[in-house]
């Protein structure tokens, strides 16, 4: 009778053991995952909420997968079969149609191999968790040697996988286009009007000289004045900088600091005489980070009423003008915000907004940089900020003068 009861036990604890092999090699493929996440970030740098986002996946992860293999409980593979699922989930929403309220993963692309390996190593720690959940047996996982296994196959997978990061293909083209040296979700770089130069085409750089040649389809006319706005912006721009004085001289903030850029616009300015003068600049642009607020862009605008079809030509293929038709803001006359508080804050370019809210912003407009940018001097921001452009463009992404911040 004892020899039957110790062998039952004997059994348990075997099957006990083997689930808790499970769960390890659930906690080793997530730490995988987690180990490539963590090397991407430095590769979306100039990214702040990708960043965040990278970070995060990094640190579930690796902090759970941590917990498993040091306690393989039941409750630990179940918080570590979601998480990951839930992580696969945002990676197919990437690369079918980007993740457009994070910046930096607006644009869909195509399945590359850091990616790939992270999404398939996320796979097998949730198929371990339901393994170990389900009380699946798999004897041989009782051998602490399999479980080791598991995990240098694993370091094989992922080590290659963390350094392709460096080579990642970025860009809004679904895979056409790639550029191993720019974040992650880019818009598509405007390779098209790229044009052999007797010098290369010199980065954006606003403490020297400006100079925006090398780009085909650009008169000397078009540059020129491209090249002259972004100067003037960057000599006069300046004297908005401190941003306790912004109200007293009409600019109030729309609400959008949690975006990491926070626009100021003096509606006073929309409908003046005045266009394109950094002397009175319809929005400025400021950079949050930390609380701390560094003033990085002229936003101008053109009057209501305007639309796209009535944009001067600035720059030709250097510059583009966007819109915000799916937006709504608050009636306030002098200092309207973004209306997060309703249930149409975001909608339809052929909706209109639940009254008092008004699409008051849907007016032409467009960025001129005063910092580096990896798109340029004219770069939109990314996500709900990148606005809409004229149907049948491709996102402007000047990587032949970008800079990195």
């Amino acid at each position: 009778m004892f020899s039957t009861v110790a062998a039952v036990r004997t059994g348990d604890a075997h099957l006990a053991d083997a689930r808790g092999g499970w769960i390890r090699i659930a906690g080793l493929a997530s730490v995988g995952a987690g180990a490539i996440h963590a090397a991407a970030i430095g590769g979306h740098s100039e990214h702040r909420q990708a960043v965040w986002a990278f970070t995060a996946a990094a640190a579930f992860q690796i902090g759970v997968g941590v917990l498993a293999l040091v306690r393989p409980h039941r409750v630990v593979a179940v918080l570590l079969g979601l998480g990951n699922a839930a992580l696969i989930g945002g990676w197919l929403l990437a690369k079918t149609s980007g993740i457009g309220f994070v910046e930096g993963l607006g644009e869909a692309e195509s399945v590359q191999l850091a990616d790939g390996l992270a999404a398939s190593l996320a796979g097998a720690a949730v198929v371990g968790s339901v393994a170990s959940v389900v009380r699946i047996g798999g004897g041989v996982l009782a051998n602490g040697a399999a479980v080791g296994i598991c995990g240098l196959a694993v370091a094989l997978l992922a080590v290659p996988a963390m350094a392709s990061v460096g080579t990642h293909a970025h860009g809004g083209d679904h895979g056409n286009q790639a550029s191993g040296e720019h974040g992650h979700g880019e818009p598509a770089a405007d390779h098209a009007h790229a044009a052999p130069a007797a010098t290369p085409p010199q980065p954006f750089d606003p403490t020297q000289p400006i100079d925006l040649g090398g780009v085909e389809g650009v008169s000397p006319e078009q540059e020129a004045r491209a090249e002259a706005l972004v100067e003037r912006t960057i000599e006069r721009l300046p004297q908005f900088g401190d941003v306790s004085t912004l109200n007293e001289q009409g600019y109030y903030s729309i609400g959008d600091a949690a975006t990491g850029d926070e626009h100021y616009i003096n509606w006073s300015y929309l409908n003046d005489d005045k266009t394109l003068d950094p002397d009175a600049p319809e929005s400025l642009v400021f950079r949050v980070i930390n609380g701390e607020k560094t003033l990085a862009a002229a936003m101008y605008m053109l009057p209501e009423g305007t639309t796209l079809d009535d944009v001067p030509d600035l720059g030709g293929p250097l510059t583009q003008w966007h819109v915000h038709n799916d937006l709504c803001l608050t009636d306030d006359p002098i200092a309207p915000t973004l209306a997060f508080g309703s249930a149409d804050f975001l909608t339809g370019a052929d909706q209109e907004c639940t009254p008092p809210n008004s699409k008051r912003g849907n007016v032409p407009m467009i960025h001129v940089w005063i910092t580096p940018h990896p798109c340029g001097p004219f770069a939109a921001l990314e996500g709900i900020g990148a606005g809409q452009i004229r149907p049948g463009e491709e996102r402007l992404c000047d990587h032949a003068h970008g800079s990195v911040e």
